[in-house]
């Protein structure tokens, strides 16, 4: 017995140095230049706004800013009451010599609110190539080129990127950097290398005609979450989904405790109801799994549980910082104690997953089901 619980937390904290390997091969350090391209194609951007977040002044600038021959801006924003419109139409009057628009309305295709909101820029894109791109992606002056460099011709699908937390402002939020990056970007890069690319929702490069010939964006709507359909669509068209090589930032500002659980409750849950043969074993997933299986050995066997437990926990956190610190990624004093915090959490949202239907998104109750989903006509209180 003793020697089985000492092979499981050999086998999880293995597990963790795989991962991290096989993640910084992978990636390119933060702020790296992609690697050149022969062909620079017109593109649409799509921006689905909802709300005015504390830097949504800077990641709409930044759309208009980009190192790329010939690209499109379409925002769209379903109330027109949103606060966002404003500084919309002041960035684009601002930028007269770039290409872009504001849409205005609310089409319900399905239950997924984003989608929803996505789905006239879609229709008015001009161009084949079209990026759907979150409101708070921070783009890089070469996000395109990132973006069409990760594409390959034979075998790519869609491309996109994981978000790269940055920018945070108290205790709270560099534990959302935590989950972020050398957590969340680290296993989803890695799963890729290995053939088990998902996609990210954060921006998705899509080559409009095969996506049109597949049903169009609306396909996307069969999923309550449309990079969780993406990936599904993608794999059912034979192709593959590849990540770019050095992630877009997403500041974050301040964040609370009670935003954490709710936005990592969320996405449990979605990953519960879209994905569950791979949601399973993120129960192994952190400091907990190993340590709990390492101390029960050195329990039974009569070693130092002190000792153990600080040779477990150095063995799950030192590569994961020696990551992040060799990809330029957010680290600092907080680092330690908020990865732990993370790793205390990680199991009451994996149950969270398993327990809860009902979740709110930006104003929207949404109804995540096994088997449907729906989003209820009141908004959220």
């Amino acid at each position: 017995m003793i020697v089985l619980l000492a092979a499981a937390a050999a086998v999880l904290v293995g597990a963790n140095w795989i991962s991290i390997l096989i993640a910084a091969w992978r990636l390119a350090p933060k702020g790296a230049l992609p690697p050149p391209i022969s062909d620079r194609p017109a593109t649409t951007i799509v921006v689905p706004m909802c709300g005015v977040e504390q830097f949504s002044g800077d990641t709409v600038a930044r759309a208009f800013a980009l190192d790329w021959p010939e690209y499109e801006l379409i925002f769209c924003v379903a109330s027109p009451d949103d606060l966002a419109i404003p500084l919309v139409r002041a960035t684009i009057a601002a930028h007269p010599e770039r290409t872009a628009q504001l849409i205005v309305g609310d089409e319900r295709v399905s239950a997924n609110p984003k989608l929803n909101n996505c789905v006239k820029g879609w229709r008015s894109a001009r161009y084949d190539w079209v990026v759907l791109a979150d409101s708070n992606v921070l783009m890089p002056p070469q996000y395109l080129h990132h973006l069409f460099a990760a594409w390959r011709v034979d075998e790519t699908g869609l491309v996109c990127s994981t978000p790269l937390g940055s920018r945070p402002c108290g205790f709270w939020a560099e534990v959302e950097c935590a989950f972020l990056n050398t957590h969340q970007a680290r296993w989803q890069y890695a799963g890729e290398a290995l053939g088990l690319g998902f996609a990210q929702g954060k921006s998705m490069l899509w080559h409009k005609p095969t996506l049109d010939a597949a049903g169009s964006i609306e396909t996307l709507g069969e999923e309550i979450a449309e990079d969780a359909a993406a990936t599904k669509l993608v794999h059912r068209l034979g192709r593959k989904v590849h990540l770019v090589a050095w992630p877009f930032e997403q500041p974050l500002g301040r964040r609370t405790a009670r935003e954490i659980w709710a936005r990592q409750g969320r996405w449990a849950r979605l990953r519960r109801v879209t994905f569950p043969g791979f949601f399973v074993p993120e129960a192994l997933l952190g400091l907990l799994p190993p340590l709990l299986f390492g101390l029960s050995a050195a329990a039974a066997g009569g070693f130092s549980l002190l000792t153990t437990a600080a040779t477990i926990a150095t063995a799950i956190y030192v590569p994961e910082l020696v990551l992040a610190a060799a990809r330029n990624w957010r680290v600092s004093r907080w680092s330690l104690p908020v990865m732990l915090v993370r790793d205390i959490m990680m199991p009451a949202i994996w149950l969270r997953g398993w327990l809860g239907g009902t979740v709110d998104w930006r104003g929207n109750r949404m109804m995540i089901g096994t088997d449907s989903s729906q989003l209820e006509q009141v908004p959220a209180t």
